[in-house]
């Protein structure tokens, strides 16, 4: 759910014949506070009154000028340019004013905020403005003393019991992007959300503070900022997460003295000895890391370094922070091919397992080396050769199953939208199962919540400490995983048989449809509502349900859930984020206690073929 705030002046639209969206536009530079942004625009005025370079910078300043940037339970993300909707500072001091404003509503006396930024293009710069205008505005405002994972401010919110947080990020984007997370906890929010991020109402209330700030006189440029006030941390907050994530291996750990971790460079991992004698014992790990040139990269490092792990080759190219990504077309672990040079290094050294962080490391993603895999066709590749991301419902069932083990009571959460496998873990070890809506701001709100997933990456493996998703304190409940099973002569793929022994073969699948008219993504749903499928890969459809009807007490959301007589199951639901629906597709196939990873080598080609079948199920069914 978002809420669209209205700008100070009127917006416009392509009917109009230029002329309002020009008046609009120079208004606008007027109360800029940005020169580099007031001369992109002046500019974009400029092309406007060249004939042959008219028509083209019109639709660019109505694109500009059609509504500010939507204020929801995301924040705000956008593109970084000069306008009302676009990332900017204008829009950016708009947004925290608004969010000062709230917060001064709710609670007495000052309030406390923590602000964090990552590494992107400006995001320093919008850090420091939210920090001067929510001081000007009476709040006590802590500041992250460097570009740091989305986590670390996470975490700070409720270490320090800050009432706000803003967390300046676009995380898995693309360069050009940005964007701006908001938690609320402390004095606001005090139930098993508090930490989170913001849920209706709060985001309508800080929308609404925001709409009064917008239509007032001079927009940004009238809003208060201080020159000074705030207090910028130290690097301790960095090393109390680490501490607490360092926890994770044994809740009685005191963390080591500070050191640097011992990343093993690319070259000398290639040419280490990776047998040893044969009374030597299994070697270590040996993990290889990726950033994806986001904040987490050294973070990382240290977290595995601090946790023992003594073997790790980090991707150099994208180790450090570079807000150009130069080395991907999409900084996202989900996206192909931006793991390529990871598994490439990988099966360069020997890895026992690779493990990635998105750009702001609060999603984390796994790769495994299982030869049944290798094709051998074509070119030669790590992926020919066997090496293979798992899918976040994998590492999700990985990681619930293992604390499940661990734990004797609590909540295990997954979205509506992940495999069931988590609710049949759940039950197989007397744990309470909850599902949320899609979204880590509604997992994380579970009430008692021991673990919490979503299929795209996200993992909440200490809600105690940050009550978000945590790439971090993920990877290492990976690595310990597969330390483990290591010494024991096994690998992550022996657990995912083990757990599929247990609790019958759960096999995903996506289906994303980008849509350059965004009118048809409501008609595509409506069309599915009124004519479901009356089978899924010829099972009968024996369950039909509408979410925006709102189901099983989850608050109404646009999406449909088709269910077979066989337990295949599909939901389709528009994006939350992009112009695209997304079809979740899942087949379920009993597995005997006693199959051996042949029987489910075979189980899971036949489930996958069935996969691909609904593939083009759905393509139809929608018209895509």
């Amino acid at each position: 759910m978002s809420t669209s705030v209205p700008v100070h002046r009127t917006s416009t639209t392509a009917d109009d014949d230029g002329d309002a969206v020009l008046r609009y536009a120079a208004a606008w530079i007027a109360d800029d506070v940005d020169d580099g942004d007031r001369v992109e625009l002046r500019n974009l005025l400029a092309k406007a009154s060249v004939p042959h370079l008219r028509d083209l910078a019109l639709a660019e300043l109505r694109d500009r000028f059609s509504g500010l940037l939507e204020f929801g339970t995301a924040g705000l993300r956008g593109a970084m340019a000069a306008g009302p909707h676009r990332m900017n500072r204008a829009v950016v001091i708009t947004a925290a004013a608004g969010l000062g404003a709230y917060l001064t509503s709710e609670i007495t006396g000052a309030p406390r905020v923590v602000v964090g930024y990552d590494a992107r293009h400006r995001s320093e710069v919008f850090a420091r403005d939210t920090a001067a205008v929510l001081t000007a505005a009476g709040a006590e405002v802590s500041l992250l003393p460097a570009p740091l994972p989305t986590p670390v401010l996470a975490f700070a919110v409720r270490h320090l019991d800050a009432d706000a947080g803003v967390m300046v990020t676009a995380s898995h984007n693309p360069a050009a992007d940005n964007g701006y997370k908001v938690y609320l906890g402390g004095r606001v929010v005090t139930d098993s959300g508090q930490g989170a991020q913001i849920v209706p109402p709060y985001d309508a209330r800080i929308a609404a503070e925001i709409a009064r700030v917008a239509t007032a006189s001079g927009g940004a440029s009238a809003v208060p900022r201080a020159e000074s006030g705030w207090t910028v941390l130290g690097e301790d907050i960095h090393e109390e997460y680490l501490r607490r994530v360092a926890l994770l291996r044994d809740p009685g750990l005191h963390l080591r003295d500070v050191h640097a971790p011992r990343l093993m460079p690319t070259a000398q991992a290639r040419t280490a000895v990776a047998i040893p004698d044969e009374f030597a014992g299994p070697p270590p790990l040996r993990i290889v890391t990726t950033s994806l040139h986001g904040v987490g990269g050294r973070t990382l490092g240290r977290v595995l370094a601090d946790a023992g792990f003594t073997d790790v080759v980090p991707v150099e190219e994208q180790l450090d922070p570079n807000p150009d990504f130069p080395t991907v077309r999409f900084p996202n672990p989900e996206e192909r091919g931006a793991l390529d040079l990871a598994l490439s290094i990988a099966s360069d050294v020997h890895a026992d397992v690779v493990i990635a962080n998105d750009p702001d490391a609060d999603r984390c993603a796994v790769a495994v080396y299982d030869p049944d895999w290798g094709t051998y066709q074509g070119a030669e590749t790590a992926a020919s050769h066997g090496w293979h991301m798992l899918t976040g419902d994998q590492v999700g069932a990985l990681l619930g199953w293992d604390i499940a083990q661990h734990t004797t009571s609590g909540t295990l959460a997954s979205s509506v939208v992940s495999s069931r496998v988590l609710q049949r873990i759940a039950a197989l070890h007397g744990l309470r199962h909850a599902t949320t809506l899609t979204g880590f701001k509604w997992i994380s709100r579970t009430p008692d919540l021991v673990f919490g997933y979503e299929e795209a990456l996200g993992y909440c493996v200490d809600p105690e400490a940050v009550r978000d998703k945590d790439g971090l304190s993920a990877a290492l409940r990976v690595a310990l995983l597969a330390e483990r099973l290591k010494e024991s002569g096994r690998t992550l793929r022996d657990a995912l048989d083990d757990i599929a022994r247990a609790c019958g073969l759960y096999a995903t699948g996506q289906l994303a449809a980008r849509f350059d008219d965004l009118a048809r993504i409501p008609e595509a749903m409506s069309r599915l509502r009124a004519a479901p499928p009356a089978t899924l890969d010829g099972a009968p459809v024996v369950k039909v349900v509408d979410l925006a009807e709102g189901v099983d007490g989850l608050p109404p959301t646009d999406g449909v859930v088709l269910t077979a007589d066989d337990d295949t199951r599909v939901i389709v639901r528009p994006s939350g984020t992009e112009p695209k629906v997304k079809c979740y597709l899942e087949v379920v196939r009993p597995v005997g206690e006693d199959a051996t990873a042949e029987d489910l080598g075979r189980a899971r080609v036949v489930a996958q073929e069935r996969l691909e079948r609904l593939k083009k199920e759905l393509a139809k069914a929608l018209g895509l």
